[in-house]
Formats: C-alpha cells, sequence, structure tokens
C-alpha cells in the first residue's frame, strides 16, 4: 500500500517571539520541519504534501531543500487543523493510499511508531497516534475502550471527568487519503475555538459506521515546541537519544553529555569521539576513524583509520582519505586529502587537491581568493610542503616535490623539483646592540617626561 505524508506547517508560533516561522527553527542544526519530513521518510512516501501559511515562501524553500520533489500548499487562513488538511485535497487527488498527518513543530515521532499506525490501518478506518501525559494539561483527550477509539475532546469542550484522563491526543492520524479528505470537509466548527478541528472526524467515521483506532507511544515523541523554553528542551532531548544511540551502534564517545550530533550524522562502528566535538549538517565518519576533543565538522567525510584534531575545523567539502591525520589547528574547506596526508598543525587548506603521502608544514596557507573569485590548488603525491609556504592559487605542486620554509609559491612547481619562494637573508653585523641600545634610550626618555 502506498503512503503520503501530510505535513502541517503553517502556524505562525507567536510564542517563540521571532520573525523565523516556527517550523525553521532548529534542533540538531536542522529546522523543525525536516525532522518531520525525515520520520516519514523511512516509509518511503509516494508523495509529501508540506501546508504552509506563515512564512509561506521561507518555509517552502526549507522543505524542497530538503525533498526537491515536496508538494507544498497554502492554508491562507488558520482556521484549524481539519481546514489545514483539506489544503492537500488537489496533490492527493486520485491517490488510491494512506495519508498520515504529521505537523513540522513536533520533531520526535519515531519511524517505528508510523509503522505500527500503518499496520493498524489494516484493522481500523482512522488511526490516532495517543499517548499517557504526566501532566495532560491542555492536550486533548481520547475516548477509547482498549485500541478502539471512540471520540476525542478538546481541552476547551472537555467536561471535568473528561479531563481527569491521561489518555491524550498527538493530532497524528492515519487514514485512507481519500477518506481522510471526505471526513474533513464535514468537519464543522460548532465549538468553543469556532475552529475545524481534525479530531472530529473519528466521531465522523463511527457514525458512518467504520472503526476508529488507537496506537500508543511514549510521551517524549509528541513533544511539540511552541516557544523557546520548548526547544531547548528538544535539543536536550534530541542528543540524549542521539548520544545512546551512537553508544548503541559501536561509537566510543569519551564524554557523550559534551557531543553534539546533527540530524543528519552518520558514525561508523569502533570509531571514537572525543569531548566537545560540535557535528554541524553532512558529516560522515567510517569506522575506524578518531575525532579528538573540541572540533567543529560540517560537511566533511572522514574514512576509515583517520584521525582529527584536537582543535581542528573541517567545513563543507573537506573529504580525508583513509589514514589521513589532521592536527590541531587545522581548517580545512572544500578539499580533497589522499591516502596517508599528513597536516599536523596551524595550516588553513581551502579549494586545494593533495595527493597521497604529502606532508604539510605548520603555518601553510592556501592563499585561494583574490578578492573576488575562489582559486584551486593542486599539490601531488609525496610532496613535502615546508612550514609557513603560502601557496598563491591557482598553483601547481607536482609529485615528490618540495617547497623551502618560508616560501611564497606563485609558479607551478615541477615534480621532484624544491622550491624557494623567499627574499634572500643579509646579516648586519652588530646592527642588533644598537638599534636596542636606540631603542632603551628612546624608551628612557619618554618615562621621564
Amino acid at each position: 500500500m502506498q503512503v503520503a505524508l501530510v505535513i502541517l506547517a503553517a502556524g505562525q508560533g507567536s510564542r517563540m517571539n521571532s520573525d523565523l516561522p516556527k517550523v525553521l527553527h532548529k534542533v540538531a542544526a536542522a529546522p523543525l520541519l525536516h525532522h518531520a519530513m525525515s520520520a516519514g521518510r523511512s516509509l518511503d512516501p509516494a508523495l509529501t504534501v508540506v501546508v504552509t501559511g506563515h512564512g509561506a515562501e521561507q518555509v517552502e524553500s526549507s522543505a524542497r531543500a530538503f525533498d526537491p520533489d515536496v508538494a507544498t500548499v497554502r492554508q491562507e487562513e488558520q482556521k484549524g487543523t481539519a481546514h489545514a488538511v483539506l489544503q492537500a485535497a488537489a496533490p492527493l487527488e486520485g491517490f488510491g493510499g494512506d495519508a498520515l498527518v504529521l505537523y513540522g513543530d513536533t520533531p520526535f515521532i519515531r519511524s517505528e511508531t508510523l509503522e505500527k499506525m500503518l499496520a493498524a490501518r489494516r484493522r481500523h478506518a482512522v488511526v490516532v497516534l495517543g499517548f499517557h501525559a504526566a501532566d495532560p494539561g491542555r492536550y486533548g483527550r481520547l475516548i477509547a475502550d482498549g485500541d478502539a477509539l471512540h471520540r476525542i475532546v478538546e481541552f476547551k469542550d472537555a467536561s471535568p471527568e473528561e479531563r481527569a484522563i491521561t489518555l491524550c491526543n498527538s493530532g497524528v492520524v492515519c487514514a485512507d487519503a481519500s477518506t481522510l479528505m471526505r471526513l474533513c470537509a464535514a468537519v464543522g466548527n460548532a465549538n468553543a475555538s469556532g475552529e475545524y478541528y481534525l479530531t472530529d472526524i473519528v466521531e465522523l467515521a463511527r457514525a458512518e459506521g467504520l472503526s476508529a483506532g488507537l496506537v500508543l507511544c511514549d510521551e517524549s515523541e509528541t513533544l511539540g515546541v511552541n516557544t523557546r523554553t520548548e526547544l531547548a528542551r528538544a535539543e536536550g532531548l534530541f542528543q540524549a537519544r542521539a548520544r545512546a544511540e551512537a553508544l548503541e551502534n559501536g561509537t566510543t564517545l569519551t564524554a557523550p553529555e559534551t557531543v553534539f550530533f546533527a540530524l543528519d550524522t552518520h558514525i561508523g562502528r569502533d570509531a571514537i569521539i572525543g569531548p566537545a566535538v560540535i557535528f554541524g549538517p553532512g558529516v560522515t565518519i567510517e569506522s575506524g576513524a578518531e575525532v579528538k576533543g573540541f572540533c567543529h565538522l560540517e560537511g566533511c567525510h572522514i574514512s576509515r583509520g583517520a584521525d582529527v584534531g584536537p582543535f581542528a575545523r573541517l567545513r563543507p567539502g573537506a573529504e580525508l582519505a583513509e589514514d589521513v591525520h589532521v592536527g590541531n589547528f587545522v581548517e580545512i574547506k572544500n578539499s580533497i586529502l589522499g591516502e596517508g596526508v599528513k597536516v599536523g598543525h596551524l595550516t588553513y587548506l581551502g579549494d586545494a587537491d593533495v595527493g597521497e603521502g604529502t606532508n604539510i608544514g605548520a603555518g601553510t596557507v592556501t592563499c585561494n581568493y583574490d578578492g573576488v573569485m575562489k582559486h584551486r590548488t593542486t599539490i601531488g603525491k609525496r610532496v613535502f610542503i615546508g612550514s609557513d609556504t603560502m601557496l598563491v592559487a591557482p598553483v601547481t605542486v607536482g609529485n615528490d616535490a618540495m617547497t623551502g620554509s618560508g616560501s611564497v609559491i606563485t609558479e607551478d612547481v615541477p615534480a621532484e623539483a624544491v622550491a624557494l619562494g623567499r627574499a634572500r637573508q643579509v646579516n648586519k653585523a652588530g646592527l642588533a646592540t644598537k638599534l636596542f641600545e636606540r631603542l632603551k634610550a628612546i624608551k628612557a626618555a619618554k618615562n621621564k617626561g
């Protein structure tokens, strides 16, 4: 059976006190919206529809950045959740599978939970995701008997007896797409808020003789983000879960509580991650690699046997082959380092290709930017780059070549050649003593004044 996702992302999120649409605030270096889309991606949906409203253009752009094939529709007026789902009617027209309704501000629904809902659809026409709340607060309450759901009562419309129920509604719903649209179209707004509630489809379904079912999840999965405080809590929950999963999957974290992952971080077995390592988006670390403490990684790939840090920064486009060594206070951007390359310390490599077995001395800089355009540096195999070498791109250093320390390299270096690009040293005998005496006299004169 095919599956479609309908992700509601139209709300303004006024309690965030922000000009940014609520679903674009980030947890684990990714917008909340991407978390919801990621949860549904594991189901291999045939169609994903994101319903936008406040900040629609920004939200739509973000959705397409995650999935170029996403369909977007706009809810011009926010009239409630059923009304929002109805905006997806056009892209879902003729779709013969199930539709899952998710929320762009609810980042932690597990893919396993969604699979349980799809399985429950074999027994029920409409399936709702519920949870037992420690503090039910203003959640809607589920009136159920076992896994049979009778109705959902919004807090504003609930009686005191119903408010005492701890079984709460997450808002996540699954139904056949055509059934979902038909039921949403039948929803009225005769309630305390004057809104069209998606929750009403349960009673409407039962009135048609259709069954409604209930699937339960842990309360932590249903956390919605409406304030900065909840955003911070969501970050903490994500990191705790990501650290636990990394340890369970065979990664060593020497100080787990200090490591921060991104939504799409991938780390192989037997990798070692030191303290205070920060992962930005797009990082892949192969098995057996090591990242020492206080490194910042983003958009990079680290191969088996490589080691990085401490205090290193890998920026987007950094590709480290097997057994590469990147040491302290090294920054690498948009560069490919071949097998066994060593970049020990105090170096910047940007827009560079470095061949296998090459050694980059301390203080080396690829001068890749002329103020308008970026240029590339190519360094061959088994090259020795002396300390404090400035490689002014575009420039190529051939295989087995060498540069002298302190050189400024502005021309290509042939293979096996030694390049010296520095001024000739001149020694002035006795001048140092005379200069010091003169400077001390000037300082003494100033002190007297």
